[in-house]
């Protein structure tokens, strides 16, 4: 791939720095524009955003609607937008191949993506994949790298449908593919029309999201970044402490229009942390480096100095 041209960055922050807020009263809230294709993924972004926690951290943050993660990085590349959250594929993608960005933190972990089949389907090991049809969203989504690789090490290997989401269920629906790698809601969709899972290990070593910067916003905003962060660790932990609850659940509704039964269903899935998996990220960035999506594996270039300590490094 070309060296990238435009520029991203990914921010993280810690909740040492939530006492900061006192001090600032009064002052006029910073601004942050997040660019955000909808997804329950993304569920403590919302909630923050919903339960006021940026406002209570001193911060001003308006959320733009982008169609998928790659257009909301393009919104944050031109300056249109500062922050976005998306798969880490496209963070590590990005910033390898030259786009000046940071990954700040972490979202969820591990990577919840999984494959669906139909009942009675005959795949019931990875060597079962063999000349099957399996729809994905890209061939540099972590989950269908996670697919791909344990596939290849029984020998055999699937072909890839690009379709994601309610698209890669139509094509299980109509028949016209074998199974589907997808991620919440669509996976809990998808288990509601009876679908089944199977080969759930796969994607356990990735992480699941990133929050991701833009280096200059970074350089001009780090304590916006690190309140950005501390708000949404407290949203983290009203999640993960009851993340079937109506409040979770009346909030995802809201910003992603998902069934009510397949966000209840997804729940279960549920594990967000600012931690970043830098382990996670590292095999990331090998397999991207393998199938020639990158150059070389960036390793901790992928992180804001400003976060060591914080949500990557040595965390206190």
């Amino acid at each position: 791939m070309g060296m990238w041209r435009t520029g991203i960055i990914v921010v993280g922050v810690s909740a040492v720095l939530a006492g900061a807020v006192a001090a600032r009263q009064g002052a006029a809230p910073a601004r942050i524009i997040v660019a955000d294709a909808k997804t329950t993924n993304h569920l403590n972004l919302y909630v923050a955003q919903e339960r006021g926690l940026f406002r209570k951290h001193g911060l001003d943050v308006a959320i733009v609607e982008a169609r998928d993660p790659a257009l909301a990085r393009d919104l944050v590349i031109s300056g249109q937008a500062d922050v976005f959250w998306s798969c880490p594929s496209v963070a590590v993608s990005a910033i390898a191949n030259g786009a000046p960005l940071k990954i700040i933190a972490q979202v969820k972990a591990p990577c919840s993506s999984l494959l669906v089949v139909p009942k009675g389907s005959p795949i019931k090991s990875y060597k079962d994949l063999n000349g099957k049809r399996i729809a994905g969203s890209s061939p540099a989504c972590e989950a269908v790298i996670a697919y791909e690789k344990k596939a290849r090490e029984t020998g055999a290997r699937f072909v890839l449908e690009k379709l994601a989401g309610g698209q890669a269920i139509a094509a299980l629906d109509a028949g016209k593919v074998d199974g589907a790698i997808l991620e919440d809601p669509h996976l809990a969709i998808a288990e509601i029309k009876g679908y089944r899972v199977v080969l759930r290990d796969a994607p356990q070593k990735f992480p699941c999201r990133t929050i991701n910067v833009r280096t200059a916003y970074l350089k001009e905003n780090p304590d916006a970044l690190k309140r950005l962060v501390a708000a949404i660790r407290e949203a983290n932990s009203f999640i993960n402490k009851a993340p079937a609850s109506r409040q979770v659940a009346e909030i995802a509704l809201k910003y992603t229009g998902a069934p009510q039964q397949a966000i209840t269903r997804a729940a279960r899935r549920f594990t967000f942390s600012d931690r970043i998996n830098e382990k996670g990220l590292n095999t990331l960035g090998e397999e991207l480096a393998s199938l020639r999506e990158i150059r070389e594996n960036p390793k901790d270039n992928l992180y804001a100095p400003a976060f060591k300590g914080i949500t990557w490094g040595r965390v206190h």
